[in-house]
């Protein structure tokens, strides 16, 4: 991977947190803690889960990856820290700021790499062979799953909001 590559993935990063953030600007208590049924996310729980996965997973097992191959990954649960961290309680410009700091720390880890062995790759139990590369874009791709996500939240909130029928008039979703 080249220098330039890294660069662009950095700029994906940090425009994936620009988009978030966006996205969840302006989202007042009620909305950030609905969910559309009770097994669901919502907008707090999915800002918690991205500053989880930001320091524990994503930059911890790039980390690992490059510079300790072979290495066991720590294990990840995340719908168990969602569960156990009661993130529908927190305040979500506060997980915004969480978010951020990590996304900041990701970053200027990511710059402070010294001629990294992208070749290098992690066999995962579950989902085989990861490169270092690989896990990289799949960091990058784990924030537009969230951004997805995020407006079908607010598309359906929205929608809860609103008379039956009435958000035909602003086109399909």
């Amino acid at each position: 991977m080249s220098a330039l590559d890294l660069d662009d993935a950095v700029r994906r990063l940090r425009a994936g947190a620009d988009a978030v953030t966006a996205l969840v600007s302006g989202v007042g208590a009620d909305e950030a803690r609905w969910k559309p049924a009770p097994d669901a996310w919502s907008i707090l729980e999915v800002m918690g889960h991205l500053g989880d996965e930001e320091r524990l997973d994503f930059r911890t097992r790039l980390d690992l990856t490059l510079n300790h191959p072979g290495r066991p990954w720590p294990p990840i649960d995340p719908e168990g820290w969602v569960r156990e961290k009661h993130l529908n309680d927190r305040v979500l410009t506060d997980l915004v700021d969480e978010f951020r700091a990590e996304r900041d720390r990701s970053i200027s880890w990511l710059r402070a790499l010294s001629s990294p062995d992208w070749s290098r790759y992690h066999e995962h139990p579950t989902a085989g062979r990861l490169t270092a590369p690989g896990l990289l874009y799949a960091w990058i791709a784990h924030d537009l799953l969230h951004v997805r996500q995020i407006m079908r939240l607010r598309y359906r909130y929205v929608a809860a909001l609103a008379p039956p029928g009435s958000l035909d008039y602003a086109g399909a979703w």
